[in-house]
């Protein structure tokens, strides 16, 4: 029987429990790692491509239009709405300066389109941090079972230490298994979203910029 095999045949209730959520972790990040690649992959593709066919588009509104085609993953059409978007009357918005009305609207799609980006990244940090001292615990839990084991039994030898042991030791190869793709993962992603924000505040404050000079002119 493997060392796993071993393992999971003498563990308890509580080192199943610790496997299965090493595996639950192990699953999630996994399935973060993949979707977030995608994500921020196709937002850094999208943003390269319509940035350039907004402002090469004779008109707002067909600017719009190349931007509903190329935004898929919407971060940049909620700017365009926060800049060209008037507010209603009476309120207390549109008693301010058309300055700070376009930098509050801006700020608050930029932030919304942040937050799209960043979804998951706290789970990661989660799980990059706490993985390693689940396996450890696993493996402290499964060495004083094995050891009472052993005791009850009244075979004390190496031979018999050394098995169960080893075989306890797996669960913190497995916290760091299922950590460190995390964190790798997390501060690979942490790169990327910075960069799509800083893409990201350039157009904000481009729009910014446009809508005070054609209000002004107008």
């Amino acid at each position: 029987m493997s060392g796993l095999g071993a393992f999971w045949a003498q563990g308890d209730a509580v080192s199943r429990a610790v496997a299965f959520l090493l595996l639950a972790m192990s699953v999630a990040a996994w399935v973060l790692i993949f979707w977030k690649s995608w994500v921020l992959k196709r937002t850094e593709h999208d943003i390269a491509r319509a940035v350039p066919a907004f402002w090469a588009a004779p008109t707002v509104d067909a600017g719009r239009e190349r931007l509903a085609a190329l935004d898929r993953e919407g971060v940049l059409q909620p700017l365009l709405e926060a800049a060209t978007r008037s507010p209603a009357a009476g309120t207390l918005e549109s008693g301010g300066r058309l300055e700070d009305q376009l930098t509050r609207r801006l700020r608050d799609a930029l932030h919304a389109g942040l937050r799209h980006l960043q979804f998951g990244q706290v789970l990661l940090a989660s799980i990059g941090s706490t993985a390693p001292f689940v396996g450890l615990f696993g493996t402290v839990w499964g060495i004083y079972h094995a050891l009472v084991g052993i005791a009850a039994s009244g075979q004390m030898t190496i031979e018999k230490v050394s098995g169960p042991v080893g075989e306890a030791l797996i669960m913190t190869a497995a916290g760091l298994a299922v950590a460190i793709p995390a964190v790798l993962a997390y501060n690979l992603f942490g790169k990327w979203v910075a960069g799509s924000e800083a893409e990201l505040e350039g157009f904000a404050h481009d729009l910014r910029q446009f809508a005070l000079d054609s209000r002004g002119a107008g």
